[in-house]
């Protein structure tokens, strides 16, 4: 995998590596529980958080399957970090990558997912050469499915009652879009044409 060039940026916002001084930042969002359960670690203390903070910071390269590439979403008006995307290289075979992301509550319905999420995906076709990229979101994220259908990404696969969290069924939409089929489509044109180099 190639060492990519940072940060990346799009109309609104900066995409960057996350800083030890981003720790109130990602605490306003990561410690509420609405937040919580999509999160891969516990993270509801400063403690906690620090953590977190701690292991997003290491994750700046892809060397392995396993690995995650994890950038800070900054808004450029005011300079708020508003959340964060993620890629996880999945199979080095078969080329696949997972798609994450979690924004902070007050900063939704405004686009900034959707701009941050598509720049991720163009970044993980063209810098790191996915041929495929997955999102897995629970069924009750009525925004997170959205979005992915809104940005050209297909559902492929709805497991129903697949696994018990918290004394309840779980159930996960699986979505994904191969490269060629993200070259094709027109958010990638629009992107394309409104980068920032």
């Amino acid at each position: 995998m190639t060492s990519p060039v940072l940060p990346i940026e799009t109309d609104r916002l900066i995409l960057r590596l996350f800083e030890r001084a981003d720790l109130d930042a990602v605490m306003t969002y990561h410690a509420l529980p609405e937040v919580q359960r999509y999160l891969d670690w516990k993270a509801r203390d400063r403690v906690e958080v620090r953590a977190a903070l701690d292991a997003m910071r290491k994750q700046h390269r892809l060397t392995r399957p396993g690995d995650t590439f994890t950038l800070a979403v900054e808004r450029k008006s005011d300079d708020a970090l508003i959340g964060q995307v993620s890629l996880r290289w999945h199979d080095a075979t078969a080329a696949q990558a997972e798609l994450r992301f979690v924004f902070a509550p007050m900063y939704r319905h405004q686009g900034y997912a959707s701009e941050a999420v598509k720049r991720m995906l163009t970044f993980g076709f063209a810098e790191f050469r996915f041929h495929r990229v997955f999102a897995v979101c629970d069924a009750k994220n009525e925004q997170s499915a959205r979005l992915l259908k809104g940005i050209g990404m297909r559902l492929e696969a709805h497991y129903r009652e697949h696994a018990l969290f918290n004394g309840e069924w779980d159930e996960e939409l699986h979505f994904a879009v191969l490269d060629r089929e993200w070259q094709r489509s027109p958010k990638v044109r629009e992107l394309t044409a409104n980068r920032v180099a």
